[in-house]
């Protein structure tokens, strides 16, 4: 039986010759990692039942990204807490200076693999397949269950592919590819399947725009997307590989459960309207629409292409009166080289803000916001009510130059319109 490159990364890690979709398996977990959310539970469940040590510490990592530097004492406690159970079990922890949004800095660390099985506290931890690696996120619970020892049991997904057709258009970039896809098939569209992304438009993205791509996989219910890691891949990954790895693909005539075919040839700029990603549409029919904030940043679009991206955009011009425009790199690495480039001197001199890496904003927690009746244009991964603020504000979603050119318009708008 000929495999999907999902199904030969699981038997591998299951140390089986072949697996089917729907089988329940159990494997090895080469990576994996938490945050100030999910770390005081799965830390502490080790410390409940008396494990002594984690399976492997350069295999397992922290960060504190969500509610750092601490925004209230509650906060500030459970920061405390991690810092002390982090030395307790001799677990890398990441914040502050070192701060970063994990699903990014795994992969700016050479932590995550072509070919490995990677398994991270946080529903977009999916974002490193596009590596050509099996990444997926699980639950507090199992991550405390990795890291007593080292593996953890999974169904086998059915794998739909994506074969993409076409050129990319202007200003056409993978988040466009990814909100046009999960616009099609819905936000249950690929639940619990494998995405395997195929295809010369995804060849054409450079690495860090198929890695917005998969970010947003579970955002179309999947389990994971990955792409069969190439030259350009292989060209990323190697000068940071913290570890040896042997790359995996697929059979080209392996079984798929459907094949969807998506012509972008005459694809625009997309923008996924309140309040889900699948609510998506042409830049074109939301164009003029009035922002109170825009936020370019995230595990999505944080990258140091995106930045460079929306710089380009924004230099030499300034944002919109009125308008509060945040810049937040996905890890301090990142942050670091917009500096040193004289990217973040271009935002600041734009109007802008610059941060360090934090989630903030993204998830509603803080440094950006919203109150109710505000809206907001953001590259980040959702929209649902209330996922960056009140439940009476709205978030749209698009591309790093769409959020640039509309943040010096202060309306939705494109780079051409400027």
């Amino acid at each position: 039986m000929r495999q999907t490159i999902t199904e030969k990364i699981i038997a591998r890690h299951a140390h089986r010759e072949r697996v089917a979709a729907g089988e329940y398996v159990e494997v090895a977990v080469d990576q994996t990692w938490s945050d100030d959310l999910g770390a005081p539970l799965t830390l502490g469940l080790l410390q409940s039942h008396d494990i002594a040590s984690v399976f492997d510490t350069e295999r397992v990592f922290i960060t504190s990204m969500v509610n750092a530097p601490a925004r209230d004492i509650q906060s500030a406690e459970v920061l405390k807490l991690i810092r002390a159970l982090c030395r307790k079990y001799g677990i890398k922890l990441y914040e502050m200076g070192s701060a970063a949004i994990h699903n990014a800095l795994a992969i700016e660390l050479g932590l995550t693999l072509p070919g490995e099985l990677i398994v991270g506290g946080n529903s977009h931890a999916c974002t490193a397949g596009a590596l050509g690696c099996y990444a997926t996120g699980m639950g507090s619970t199992d991550i405390a269950a990795i890291l007593a020892t080292g593996r953890t049991w999974l169904e086998v997904p059915r794998t739909i592919r994506y074969r993409y057709t076409g050129k990319l258009g202007r200003w056409v970039t993978g988040k466009d590819l990814i909100l046009h896809t999960i616009g099609r098939i819905g936000v249950a569209g690929a639940d619990n399947a494998a995405m395997e992304l195929v295809g010369e438009p995804i060849e054409e993205l450079e690495v860090e725009q198929r890695l917005a791509m998969s970010n947003m996989a579970i955002e179309a219910g999947a389990q994971n997307a990955i792409c069969a890691p190439d030259a350009k891949t292989l060209a990323y990954v190697k000068p940071i590989a913290r570890r040896s790895f042997e790359p995996i693909y697929g059979d080209d005539d392996a079984e798929v459960s459907q094949e969807i075919v998506i012509a972008i040839d005459h694809l625009e700029p997309v923008v996924a309207a309140p309040f889900l990603p699948s609510n998506t549409t042409s830049w074109r029919e939301v164009r003029g629409l009035a922002l109170d904030q825009v936020y370019i940043g995230s595990c999505t679009n944080g990258w140091m292409s995106d930045l460079r991206a929306a710089a380009r955009i924004l230099e030499g011009r300034k944002v919109a009166a009125d308008l509060r425009v945040i810049v937040i790199p996905s890890t301090t690495e990142i942050h670091r080289r917009a500096i040193e480039e004289g990217l973040a001197k271009i935002f600041i001199d734009a109007g802008a803000a610059f941060s360090m890496p934090t989630c903030g904003p993204c998830i509603g927690a803080h440094a950006g916001v919203l109150a109710a009746g505000e809206r907001c244009l953001a590259t980040s991964n959702r929209n649902f009510p209330g996922r960056q603020g009140s439940t009476q504000s709205e978030t749209y979603l698009c591309n790093p130059v769409i959020a640039a050119a509309s943040a010096i318009k202060g309306v939705i708008a494109s780079p051409d319109e400027l």
